[in-house]
């Protein structure tokens, strides 16, 4: 449970983290990050000179983040409870995006509500969301597949 919790807390974080560097990357100029201890995150920016671009730096980066830390993790360190830690994580992060905007767009809510404000079509939230909610999924089962071959003490191949 605990590492549910710090997941949700990291992803929100590595999300607004998204966010942020868009904004830098764009002339905005950050306000303020909030991640609350109930609900959702949130950056505000003002003035934000490519909306569009910005929000979709949290779900891109929110995901791409914790599946290279995994990555990087899964290749040089053997530490049994953080690598299994952080593929949780990755996989976490990948599948909460690709949940937020694949299937935000029907109540318009946060990120997904605001592209489409902006005109962005639905086609890509729900593509976007297949991908990373695919991502996510396809981390975990590599991370499970390896918990397996450990557990029954066979050598664990270096693929994917």
């Amino acid at each position: 449970m605990i590492i549910l919790i710090l997941s949700w807390y990291g992803m929100e974080a590595v999300h607004e983290f998204g966010h942020v560097i868009h904004a830098r990357v764009a002339g905005g100029t950050v306000n303020s990050v909030s991640i609350p201890l109930w609900g959702i995150s949130c950056t505000h920016i003002k003035p934000n000179p490519y909306p569009v671009f910005v929000v979709w730096g949290g779900p891109i980066w929110g995901s791409l983040i914790p599946i290279t830390f995994w990555l990087v993790v899964r290749k040089y360190f053997r530490q049994l409870f953080f690598s299994n830690a952080v593929a949780f994580f990755a996989g976490f992060c990948c599948i909460a995006n690709g949940a937020y905007l694949g299937f935000g767009w029907m109540d318009h809510v946060g990120d997904a509500g605001d592209l489409l404000r902006e005109g962005v079509s639905v086609g890509w939230l729900i593509g976007f969301g297949m991908i990373a909610c695919v991502s996510g999924l396809t981390i975990w089962h590599v991370w499970t597949k390896e918990l397996r071959k450990k557990s029954v003490g066979q050598a664990v191949p270096d693929e994917f």
